[in-house]
């Protein structure tokens, strides 16, 4: 189809996945979006080094950055239309997420949104907190003779859970991997207390995984609220539960590291229309590259 220099083609989102905080774990097809995007649309835990080493200087980066208790975090109705309003002027669009793009993460609002606009998209994966925090912590998830199965969930509401499913995971010989704010773990711990976790299961807080300032903390379960209890936890942080965390100590293969401040920027509001720096200023407006079809 022949389209008039007149009209604009309409643009794409790439959804791609930026893995847990190292940024040489960034995905080969991630990293060749990144040098070709327009503007990319980035969440707050994305690596820093991904925006200033990866992506194509030329790019626009606007940061949509949600976290939990701080009041400049980006509404969803905003982000979904920025993508709207960049990809219909014809932009090729990276909506860059922590981790993967579909585990505990707002991707089914946006779609939604892009298909109701008939704007083309593309799904690329990344490595999750899970799989990356588990690994650079030395811990098999499903280590042979230990467990078969990984659930991965989030305690970050845990109030609508009933006893049924307190008992069930309290018993369970499956991995748990808790994708988390770090406030509620005395509160989780407690609970699988009282619901009859058996004493051979272990818990692992993995804070800030991947990064340069992880912190590893490991204990036998039935041991952790005398050692740890009030300890806050730097943000963000995953808690992995089974008898797996037994093997942490004899597989951890990183140093410890020296630093616990915080690697992930916090999140700024989003004070004005991003897409006005595009076309203020001609000298600084984005042309738009040319796009494939769906």
């Amino acid at each position: 189809m022949n389209h008039s220099n007149q009209h604009i083609t309409p643009g794409k989102v790439i959804f791609i996945g930026a893995g847990p905080g190292d940024p040489e774990l960034l995905t080969v097809k991630a990293l060749r979006w990144l040098q070709h995007a327009d503007v990319i649309i980035a969440d707050r835990l994305v690596s820093p080094e991904i925006l200033t080493q990866y992506a194509t200087q030329s790019a626009h980066i606007i940061s949509v950055g949600k976290q939990g208790g701080n009041d400049s975090s980006t509404p969803q109705s905003v982000v979904n239309d920025l993508l709207v309003e960049h990809a219909a002027a014809g932009r090729l669009v990276v909506r860059l997420k922590g981790g993967d793009i579909s585990i505990f993460s707002n991707i089914l609002d946006e779609l939604r949104t892009l298909i109701s606009k008939g704007i083309c998209y593309e799904l690329v994966p990344g490595i999750t907190a899970a799989l990356g925090a588990a690994a650079y912590a030395g811990i098999p998830l499903t280590a042979r003779g230990y467990s078969t199965a990984v659930r991965l969930l989030t305690a970050w509401r845990n109030d609508g859970l009933d006893d049924h499913y307190w008992n069930d995971l309290a018993l369970t010989s499956d991995t748990l991997v808790f994708y988390m704010s770090s406030i509620p773990v005395d509160d989780l711990v407690g609970r699988l207390l009282d619901s009859g976790i058996p004493d051979d299961r272990w818990i692992t807080i993995i804070e800030q995984a991947t990064t340069p300032n992880q912190q590893i903390t490991n204990y036998p379960i039935r041991q952790y609220l005398a050692v740890a209890a009030g300890r806050s936890w730097q943000s963000p942080s995953l808690v992995i539960i089974g008898k797996v965390g037994a093997l942490q100590p004899d597989f951890a293969w990183l140093p410890a590291a020296t630093s616990t401040s915080p690697y992930f920027p916090s999140v700024m509001r989003v004070t004005s229309n991003p897409s006005t720096s595009l076309t203020s200023n001609p000298s600084t407006a984005v042309t738009p590259k040319k796009i494939s079809l769906c």
